[in-house]
């Protein structure tokens, strides 16, 4: 799962590193990850072979596997998805502020899969640029071991689907007296989730 985490991570990290060489812009870094364990279902139901059960909710409420059992709600699983959820938010907070998003390893977020490819050539060419500037930096007086090149702000995001374990979630400011939803940084509700119907 580390691994999992990490490539992932080291992927934002090229694609942000790209948009940001190419527009001249800082880029925002978003990633769907750390709690999306919920499934959006059209129906409540399903049925195989004439036998209808519970849909399959997503890996917090119930089990895929076809069975009467898998397809119960099992509140367990709701708390292994938060820790799972809490290890996932913990990796990557180690990652980007940890040494591992530091610019001057840019050359190392290459992934081994893409080392022979165009793509992989390519962006070995955009970071060799980026390392010349970096050099530059350098000996003009920049320190590029600040934070500002070592640290980089990630944030996650996922779909409000499943309202209680939301609402377990939700604290209330002590200050200002407003709610926030804490897990994740930019929770949503889409259009299946609002769904009036």
């Amino acid at each position: 799962e580390v691994d999992h985490v990490r490539d992932t991570f080291r992927v934002m990290m090229q694609m942000a590193l790209i948009m940001t060489f190419g527009s001249a812009m800082p880029i925002v870094k978003i990633g769907r990850m750390a709690g999306q364990f919920a499934k959006p279902r059209s129906a409540d139901t399903e049925t195989i072979d004439g036998v209808t059960l519970p849909s399959y909710r997503g890996d917090n409420v119930n089990k895929e596997e076809f069975t009467a059992e898998s397809r119960r709600n099992d509140p367990s699983l709701m708390v292994a998805a938060y820790d799972q959820s809490a290890q996932t938010l913990n990796i990557l907070r180690a990652f980007s502020t940890g040494g591992f998003a530091d610019m001057s390893r840019l050359q190392a977020w290459n992934l081994d899969f893409v080392e022979g490819t165009d793509e992989g050539s390519r962006y070995r060419k955009l970071a060799e640029k980026v390392d010349e500037s970096l050099r530059f930096m350098k000996a003009i007086g920049i320190d590029t071991s600040s934070p500002d090149f070592s640290t980089v702000d990630f944030y996650t995001a996922h779909e409000c689907l499943l309202l209680p374990y939301e609402q377990a979630l939700t604290r209330e400011d002590s200050i200002t007296g407003k709610y926030y939803g804490l897990s994740t940084h930019m929770l949503w509700v889409g259009e299946r989730t609002r769904d009036l119907d």
